[in-house]
C-alpha cells in the first residue's frame, strides 16, 4: 500500500474519531453544558491541528501522541456512563413506569400493562392495570410494523396472541426524560435507556393508528407462524427481560439496542431463530424477511399481504371499543 493511500487512510480515520469524540463530549451524560460544549470545541481544533499535523514530519509524532492520550480518556470517560433508572429529570409520562412480571407454574401475572386514554398524541389520562396470563392459552405472536418515513425504515412492536380479545403488546422504546425529544445521532451516545413498554394494543397501536398525525403513521400487522413452544420461549424471555430491567438498567442504542435487533437479540432463545440479515438493521423491510423465510403466510404474494396486514382503517373504526383487538384483525387472512 502505497504511502499517500496510507495517509489519506489515516485522515479519514482521524476525522471519524475527532467527530465521534465531539458528539460524545457534547452530548455528555444524558444533559449537555457549556462546559462540555466548550471541550467538545476544543478536541475537534485539536483533532484539526493534528490533521494538519500529518503532513509535518517535525510535529506529526508529538501531535499524535497528545491525541492518543486524549481520545483515551475520552473513552475511559464515555464507558464509564452508566444507565440508570433514577435520572436528574422526571421521566416522561408515557415511560414514566416499568412493568415487571412474576411467575406461578404456567401462569404470568404483568404490572404495569400501559391503557392511556387519549385525546391526542400528547394529551392523555395515564392507566394502568395487571393481568395474569396462562401460557397454554398462548396462540401466537403477531409482529406490528409502524412507518413513518418511507419503506427502510419502521418501528416494530411484537403482540402476544392469549386467544379472544386478550393480546399483550410490547414495544421496546428509548425511555426519555421529561421535555426530552428523540434524536437518532443522539441514540448511539448512552442518551437514553431502554424501555420495553408493556402494554394493551388499544393504547400503543390506536395511538399510532389514531392520534398521531405529524406525521401520520401507516400501521401494519402480520401473524407470525411458528411452533407454540417458540412463542412461550419468546414470552417468558421477553418477561425476564423485564424484570431485569427494573433491576439493572440498560442503555438504548440506535442501531445495536432498537426495537428490532433486541426483538431479534430476544428471538435467540429458540434454537429456529432467523440468522442476522441486513433487513433487520433497515426495519422496515423485517416483515418481507419474514414473509421470505416462511414465517408469514405465503398463500398470497407478499405484496397482497401487506394490503391486508395494513390497519389503519379498522382500529380508527374500533378506537375505544373492548373488542379493539379482534376487531382489526377481523379480515386478516386465515
Amino acid at each position: 500500500m502505497g504511502k499517500p493511500i496510507i495517509w489519506v487512510l489515516s485522515g479519514l480515520i482521524l476525522t471519524a474519531v475527532t467527530l465521534w469524540g465531539v458528539l460524545a463530549v457534547y452530548f455528555g451524560d444524558s444533559q449537555s453544558s457549556m462546559i462540555q460544549t466548550s471541550l467538545a470545541a476544543a478536541w475537534g481544533l485539536y483533532g484539526l491541528t493534528t490533521l494538519v499535523g500529518l503532513g509535518f514530519p517535525r510535529w506529526r509524532k508529538r501531535l499524535f501522541a497528545g491525541y492518543s492520550i486524549l481520545f483515551v480518556a475520552i473513552l475511559g470517560w464515555w464507558f464509564s456512563i452508566s444507565p440508570s433508572n433514577a435520572r436528574q429529570w422526571p421521566w416522561q409520562p408515557d415511560v414514566a413506569a416499568l412493568a415487571y412480571a412474576d411467575f406461578e407454574g404456567d401462569h404470568v401475572t404483568v404490572h404495569n400493562i400501559r391503557n392511556f386514554d387519549y385525546r391526542s398524541e400528547n394529551d392523555y389520562r395515564p392507566a394502568y392495570y395487571t393481568k395474569t396470563f396462562d401460557l397454554n392459552k398462548l396462540e401466537g405472536v403477531d409482529l406490528i410494523a409502524v412507518y413513518w418515513m418511507g419503506a427502510a425504515i419502521a418501528h416494530t412492536i411484537l403482540s402476544f396472541n392469549f386467544g379472544g380479545n386478550d393480546h399483550l403488546a410490547v414495544s421496546i422504546e428509548a425511555r426519555k426524560e421529561l421535555n426530552e425529544g428523540y434524536s437518532t445521532i443522539k441514540g448511539f451516545f448512552r442518551q437514553y435507556e431502554l424501555i420495553y413498554v408493556v402494554a394493551d394494543e388499544r393504547d400503543v397501536i390506536r395511538l399510532r393508528t389514531n392520534y398521531r398525525k405529524d406525521p401520520s403513521e401507516a400501521v401494519y400487522l402480520y401473524p407470525v407462524r411458528g411452533p407454540l413452544e417458540n412463542a412461550r420461549r419468546l414470552f417468558l424471555e421477553y418477561m425476564k427481560k423485564v424484570n431485569e430491567l427494573n433491576r439493572k438498567p440498560a442503555f438504548y442504542n440506535t442501531l445495536l439496542d432498537n426495537c428490532t435487533t433486541t426483538i431479534w437479540l430476544n428471538s435467540r432463545v429458540n434454537s429456529s431463530h432467523l440468522p442476522f440479515s441486513w433487513k433487520i438493521l433497515l426495519s422496515g423491510y423485517v416483515p418481507e424477511y419474514l414473509y421470505e423465510s416462511g414465517r408469514l403466510d405465503s398463500r398470497a404474494s407478499f405484496s397482497e399481504l401487506q394490503k391486508e396486514a395494513h390497519i389503519n382503517s379498522r382500529a380508527q373504526a374500533a378506537d375505544r371499543a373492548p373488542e379493539f383487538s379482534t376487531i382489526i384483525r377481523t379480515t386478516l387472512l386465515k
